[in-house]
Order: C-alpha cells, then sequence, then structure tokens
C-alpha cells in the first residue's frame, strides 16, 4: 500500500488569508475606479485570478484591467503578509500527519509570491512532502489539475489520499480528480455550501 497523503489547501485551511485576499482585491479594483463589493469577492477567493476577475468583471472589463487588477492584488496581499498568520492548530495537525507516517502536500492555487507569503507563515518546511501551485497548471480549481499534479509529484492514486480545503471550489476539484474531500468552516463559506459542492 502506498503512504498516504493528506493534500491541502492553504489560503483560510491552513492559514487565516481569506479575509486579507478579500481586502487586497477590494484595494486592486478601486484603483481601477470599480466597486466591487467585498461579500463577493470572499465567495470566489480560492479561484484563479482570471476566472474570479472574470465573474466580477465579466470578459470585457477584465480583458482590459484583469492583468493589472492581478499584480495590484498581489502587491496588496504581500503587503500584508506582517498580519497573515497561521491558524491555530495548524503546527500540530501537520505533526500528528507525519508522526502517522502520512505525508502532507500542499495544492494551492496561489500564485508565487503569495505562495511565498503562505509558507513564510506557515513554517513548516520540515512537515511537507512536497507543494504544487497555480504555477505547476494551466488551470485552477475548481478544475482538478492541482490536486492531480499533486498526486503525480508524490507518485500516489486518488485511493491514497484525501483532500482537506476551506471553498467549494476545493471540494469541486477534489471530486472532479477521484479524492475523498473534508472542508472546514475557517476560511469562511457555509457549511450547506461546501456540503452541497462535495
Amino acid at each position: 500500500m502506498a503512504q498516504p497523503a493528506v493534500l491541502f489547501d492553504v489560503d483560510g485551511t491552513l492559514v487565516d488569508s481569506n479575509y486579507h485576499h478579500v481586502v487586497a482585491w477590494h484595494h486592486a479594483f478601486l484603483d481601477v475606479d470599480i466597486e466591487v463589493p467585498c461579500w463577493r469577492i470572499l465567495g470566489l477567493i480560492g479561484r484563479s485570478g482570471d476566472e474570479l476577475v472574470s465573474a466580477l468583471l465579466g470578459e470585457e472589463l477584465a480583458d482590459q484591467h484583469g492583468a493589472h487588477v492581478k499584480k495590484l492584488h498581489t502587491r496588496y496581499f504581500v503587503e500584508s503578509a506582517p498580519l497573515v498568520r497561521r491558524l491555530p492548530g495548524t503546527r500540530e495537525l501537520l505533526e500528528a500527519i507525519s508522526e502517522r507516517g502520512w505525508r502532507s502536500v500542499l495544492a494551492t492555487s496561489a500564485g508565487p509570491e503569495e505562495l511565498s507569503v503562505l509558507r513564510d507563515t506557515l513554517d513548516a518546511e520540515d512537515l511537507i512532502a512536497a507543494v504544487t501551485s497555480a504555477a505547476d497548471t494551466e488551470r485552477a480549481k475548481p478544475h482538478p489539475d492541482i490536486v492531480a499534479t499533486a498526486l503525480e509529484r508524490i507518485e500516489a492514486d486518488p485511493t491514497d489520499a484525501i483532500f482537506l480545503g476551506d471553498a467549494v471550489w476545493d471540494m469541486k476539484a477534489a471530486r472532479r480528480a477521484g479524492v475523498p474531500a473534508a472542508a472546514v468552516l475557517s476560511g469562511g463559506t457555509a457549511r450547506n455550501a461546501l456540503e452541497d459542492a462535495g
């Protein structure tokens, strides 16, 4: 039997960063004179920047402002790094997984600069077996690519793993990759929405 693995989303699952992302996106949209309510942004956290911008602005405005807004979001999120914290019990959870002989794998839609902030905040490189991020795939969650790539990276089958996330997009990506999923409420998504997503 292969060594089991827990695949983790990071934002909102291991690190208390979703609301920092919301504020960063909100600030970025305001910088291009577009008002987007924070509650609408929160519901899309966990999707790729391209998909988030398209969903909120529509294709025409996304084509005009998307690249600039994404850069602004990254800048504002990185500037918030001193305020970002890992969620309570994260280190203990990762240690418990390691003690059982399982592997912990990060499977996140974050871009390189955001991932750097998240990994620094986690401060758990000694407990992480592998990392897969937006840089490794063409499509982010809810597509299964990040989850499937994480499995390939550790040479595991879907039945050897479980995916832990906080967003609807995590649940959909795990289900599409054939990996059982468990959800946490620490990202701000309602329980029924997570259950409906799988």
